[in-house]
């Protein structure tokens, strides 16, 4: 194990931040430290927060932020913020509300950009939550954009997903139509003293009691108040009976072992679509078929098939990705 890797074990904030860095730069070291790393990860656990915007995510994770470091907790915590067109970096950056918690030893702060993930939680993200884990974190947040279809993405990092709304969200019944219906563990309406809030939890609770029958648990509908804390040590006390739920049943294993496979099959296809990038680029046969495929001189589908079968024998198209790089 290298010094990088045992310092990051003792819980080196400096390292870690470093390695996290290495890791969203594709160096090849942060993936030796995450080699060594992984059998001491397994001891972090974590909560994704997801819902539309304004619902009061951030000042949420505040304040659970604040109860656990009370509790003597060390937290985590991962803002998944939209990628910048120009630069590729995290436009809201680490966020605001959490600057309290930055003087604190016992919190970790990190914003991590989507850079077009189709799932708004990029993969980069488990590797990150397997770093905080190693280096010493109890519970790791995971808040999420929450823009369209982007919340399903924080099914592959959470361990507990609280799925937040606010009463004024006129469209938010019909968000729970679209498909989060299925991934929440926990049903949170913020901003609990607006109009409204009540008919919410209760349209929730009626639209969980249509779809029950198949569920081992039962998502609770909890109102809360972020900015002033009411209603933040119930829904902490439901996110553990939730953790003790999936620990006693055996799911919490089943469920981080699936997560891993999705994990390997996830970076297989990155770095075979990252050699084969830098294979095909300039090639002269690729530029005259793009040329073709332009102007409809040939069909794009069967011409990329063409393509990658005009690579065969010795120097095929899995030893021209795979073989010795310069």
């Amino acid at each position: 194990m290298t010094e990088i890797s045992e310092r990051l074990l003792a819980g080196d904030r400096r390292v870690l931040s470093r390695v996290i860095s290495q890791f969203e730069r594709g160096d090849p070291e942060a993936s030796q430290v995450l080699k060594a790393i992984d059998p001491h990860t397994g001891s972090a656990y974590t909560v994704g927060i997801t819902g539309p915007p304004g619902a009061g995510k951030s000042t949420m994770v505040d304040r659970l932020t604040q109860l656990l470091r009370q509790e003597g907790l060390k937290v985590g915590i991962i803002g998944v913020d939209p990628t910048s067109p120009f630069t590729g970096g995290a436009i809201l950056g680490d966020r605001i509300r959490m600057q309290r918690h930055y003087l604190d030893d016992g919190v970790f702060i990190r914003s991590v950009a989507t850079r077009g993930s189709s799932g708004g939680v990029p993969r980069i993200v488990k590797g990150v939550v397997r770093l905080l884990d190693a280096g010493g974190i109890d519970v790791v947040l995971v808040e999420t954009v929450g823009v369209g279809q982007s919340e399903l993405g924080i099914m592959e990092v959470a361990d507990t997903i609280l799925v937040t709304m606010m009463p004024e969200s006129g469209d938010a019944i019909q968000t729970l139509k679209a498909g989060i219906m299925e991934i929440a563990d926990i049903y949170v309406v913020n901003k609990s003293d607006r109009d409204g809030a009540n008919q919410m939890a209760a349209a929730i609770r009626g639209n969980l009691g249509l779809d029950s029958s198949h569920r081992d648990w039962d998502p609770p509908v909890l109102q809360t108040q972020a900015l002033t804390g009411e209603g933040i040590e119930e829904l902490w006390a439901k996110v553990q009976e939730h953790r003790d739920y999936l620990a006693s049943s055996k799911k919490l294993e089943e469920l981080r072992s699936q997560r891993r496979k999705q994990e390997f099959l996830e970076a297989v296809e990155e770095e075979v679509g990252r050699r084969l990038k830098a294979l095909v680029e300039g090639n002269p046969t690729l530029i005259a078929t793009l040329e073709k495929v332009a102007i409809k001189d040939a069909e794009p589908f069967s011409s990329a098939i063409n393509f990658l079968e005009s690579f065969h024998g010795a120097d095929g198209l899995l030893g021209s990705l795979f073989g010795k790089e310069e």
